[in-house]
């Protein structure tokens, strides 16, 4: 191994770094009845110190004058049945909106859906019309309909659930979060389904403050990182926006010396992509590719609330960056061996500074083995709990 691979191994720049083994009865399958009943691990992001708790502890982690942000993107029933004239069934799946009822779909069986080929859904009710195949098997449709396009989808679309959750979803809103407002994702910000109103509420009531921004979430949150090196990964575009009470909300967290916590990796990615240079934030909107894995400095994110994602997973490789690879690693080692539920409909993280420590009320820690290049070192800019 020569040098140049020798520094990269130290600082994980190789897909194979982020293995973990996860037992496939751990991933969650179905949502817990109650939102905020999920279990909660506390990660603190220098020490490697973890706390084991519930989601509805998370108020204990959160100080008066903080700043909570969330995805409030919405998700589309974006999955069609339908069928083609000689009666073969047909799956499409809308990824993106191009305008004039067009929109880029994955759709089943491609070889079937061939430029100029039509498909029926729910008895005519909307028709479509493969205008264009692209170079990446995507294809480009056109719909067609009478009324609101949303409304014949949310009469005849399904929820694009992960292809790891096989169990049929019982109620469509269980993936959505409960604040989701702004209709475009094909994938839920899923950290924020832990939330319920009334949690909600009483962070509010605690002098938390709430900020929201939009990311439309695309199915490439689930392609896996198929290059050996992480610096040959292309990461798929989003849609990410922020708005001018967001921004001055945010503006106003910092100048008080509160602490911005996003809930999920998408507000994080969103956060990223639209700080200033100096740190400050004003409405924006951009297509965002950001790829955020161990060697980035944060400028925008205090703390991160977050699922257990997917081994080799650009989602593992930013909640690395943020809290170090082997904190990372270990905190999943420990969270198999506790039998944690995994993914969209899993339990979740609370990474930070401090973290245990403040509202830990004797309950079970532990303290990561971890070697002196995996720890996160000190910045004059983090957020100790106040």
């Amino acid at each position: 191994m020569d040098s140049k691979e020798e520094a990269q191994k130290d600082i994980g720049l190789q897909t194979k770094d982020y293995w973990y083994d996860l037992p496939e009865e751990l991933i969650a399958q179905t949502p817990l009845q109650k939102r905020d009943t999920s279990r909660l691990m506390v990660l603190d992001r220098q020490t490697g110190e973890i706390a084991h708790r519930h989601f509805y502890d998370v108020l204990d982690y959160l100080n008066p004058g903080d700043c909570l942000v969330m995805n409030d993107s919405r998700v589309l029933p974006a999955r069609l049945l339908g069928h083609r004239p000689t009666g073969g069934a047909v799956e499409v799946l809308l990824l993106r909106d191009l305008g004039n009822g067009c929109w880029e779909c994955l759709c089943k069986p491609g070889k079937k859906m061939q430029p100029g080929s039509t498909v029926s859904f729910g008895n005519g009710e909307l028709t479509a019309t493969v205008k264009e195949v692209r170079d990446d098997g995507n294809r480009v449709v056109e719909f067609h309909y009478e009324g609101i396009f949303l409304e014949v989808l949310e009469r005849l679309g399904k929820m694009p659930l992960p292809p790891y959750i096989k169990a049929e979803l019982a109620d469509q809103e269980r993936y959505q979060t409960v604040y989701s407002r702004e209709v475009g994702s094909a994938a839920a910000p899923t950290a924020g389904l832990h939330f319920t109103k009334e949690l909600l509420e009483k962070i509010r009531e605690k002098g938390v403050n709430e900020a929201f921004v939009t990311l439309h979430v695309g199915l490439g949150t689930f392609r896996p990182v198929k290059a050996d090196n992480i610096l040959e990964h292309h990461m798929h575009s989003e849609l990410c926006m922020m708005n001018e009470e967001t921004a001055a909300l945010l503006n106003e967290t910092r100048k008080k010396g509160g602490r911005i916590i996003c809930v999920g990796t998408t507000s994080c990615r969103t956060l990223e992509s639209l700080v200033q240079p100096d740190g400050s934030f004003r409405a924006c909107s951009k297509w965002t590719d950001i790829f955020i894995y161990p060697g980035y400095k944060f400028k925008a994110m205090d703390g991160l609330i977050t699922n257990f994602h997917l081994p080799e997973s650009t989602l593992v490789m930013l909640v690395s960056a943020f809290a170090g690879r082997e904190h990372v690693l270990n905190a999943y080692k420990i969270a198999v061996q506790e039998k944690y539920r995994f993914f969209s409909f899993g339990d979740a993280m609370f990474i930070g500074v401090g973290m245990p420590k403040n509202g830990d009320n004797g309950k079970k820690s532990e303290i990561a083995s971890v070697s002196e290049d995996a720890t996160v070192p000190k910045d004059e800019n983090d957020k100790t709990n106040r």
